[in-house]
């Protein structure tokens, strides 16, 4: 109980810092990845906003991957659905905004019932293929360009004409898009929180556990399974929606290419599956490092380095994949993992506790 209440206490004063964050102009050297060292600098409300969206995506596919044991490759799918679906709404048909949000998560909510039956009717090493050829069949569709909706690879610029002022993509605005990312990653954290901490949460982790086992105590683990599916999928299509509030275009490569799925699992093994803060902490980490190192090889003295420092440096994926690999060989379990070994006494320190109480 006590440790709960620290949880709970630190996750509020972290909340509580982060909603002020963009109040406080403080000058830091070498830590922001913005072009400017300000704490609240438009580059680094930006580079935190997105943090806060890939957050809540990931701490949605931590729902179905860590607490449910499924392993997709497609949430970008849904990602991407929620920029697309939303753009298109707003850009090309002129919807108003509460019309768009709502067509946006009606299509979602269809397409992962629909779909995620179909390839929950596999399981394992099949179910995750499913998943993937579902996410290349939506990436080739909307590089396609279907009736000049998408934009194809030259993509599709989001219309402000009917979003609300503090909304448009303006650098004025930077700091309301940023509350709103911010806004997501809470809510999304609240749903997720109340899900796994309930009845449901709980046949989440035994179907991960031991599936059969459930079978032969007469549950019928499909039903949850499409659950977590369709809550996984939800989520991302929030952060599809947020994405596109902040970025402002609509890209392929950016929004609906595998490589996004494939850095979302890697935010959640970082992180630490299945422990829903594990996941945030790990996405956070991943697209914060992941901006500064491309600020590091901007910088003029970049070109001096060695080549053998140079060359790794001016890749961020290649470093964070080296990153990941480190993680699953050294630290099993990931951040969460790391910070659970250390709170739990081991074997020498509980016989030693015994001997001094003796």
């Amino acid at each position: 109980m006590r440790r709960s209440r620290v949880a709970v206490a630190l996750g509020a004063i972290i909340c509580v810092f982060f909603a002020i964050v963009p109040f406080i102009s403080l000058h830091v050297d070498w830590v922001l990845p913005g072009t400017v060292n300000v704490v609240n600098s438009t580059g680094t409300l930006e580079v935190l906003a997105l943090c806060f969206i890939f957050a809540g995506v990931a701490l949605g596919y931590d729902v179905m991957f860590g607490f449910t044991g499924l392993l997709s490759l497609g949430p970008v799918m849904y990602f991407a659905t929620g920029v697309y679906v939303f753009d298109i709404a707003l850009t090309r048909w002129n919807w108003p905004l509460a019309s768009a949000l709502g067509l946006t998560f009606a299509v979602s909510l269809v397409l992962a019932l629909v779909l995620g039956a179909i390839a929950l009717r596999v399981s394992g090493i099949a179910f995750t293929m499913v998943t993937l050829a579902f996410a290349q069949a939506f990436y080739y569709l909307v590089e396609d360009n279907p009736h000049g909706l998408t934009g194809g690879d030259t993509g599709l610029a989001l219309s402000t004409a009917r979003l609300p002022a503090f909304m448009s993509g303006a650098v004025s605005n930077t700091r309301n898009l940023y509350w709103i990312a911010f806004g997501f990653l809470v809510l999304a954290y609240a749903v997720v929180w109340v899900v796994t901490e309930s009845a449901t949460g709980h046949v989440f982790v035994a179907i991960r556990e031991n599936e059969r086992r459930l079978e032969v105590l007469g549950v019928r683990p499909f039903g949850y399974k499409l659950a977590s599916y369709t809550l996984s999928s939800l989520v991302a299509t929030g952060g599809g929606v947020a994405y596109i509030l902040l970025i402002g275009t609509a890209v392929p490569s950016a929004v609906a290419s595998t490589t996004v799925t494939l850095s979302i699992l890697v935010m959640v093994v970082l992180g630490g599956a299945g422990t829903r803060w594990g996941a945030v902490t790990g996405a956070i980490l991943y697209v914060y490092l992941q901006q500064f190192l491309l600020k590091v090889a901007a910088q003029p003295s970049f070109a001096t380095l060695p080549s053998f420092l140079r060359v790794p440096l001016s890749q961020p994926q290649f470093l964070l994949g080296a990153l990941f690999v480190l993680f699953v060989l050294f630290v099993p379990g990931g951040v969460a993992g790391l910070v659970s070994r250390r709170r739990t006494p081991s074997l020498k320190q509980l016989v030693a506790g015994q001997r001094r109480k003796q």
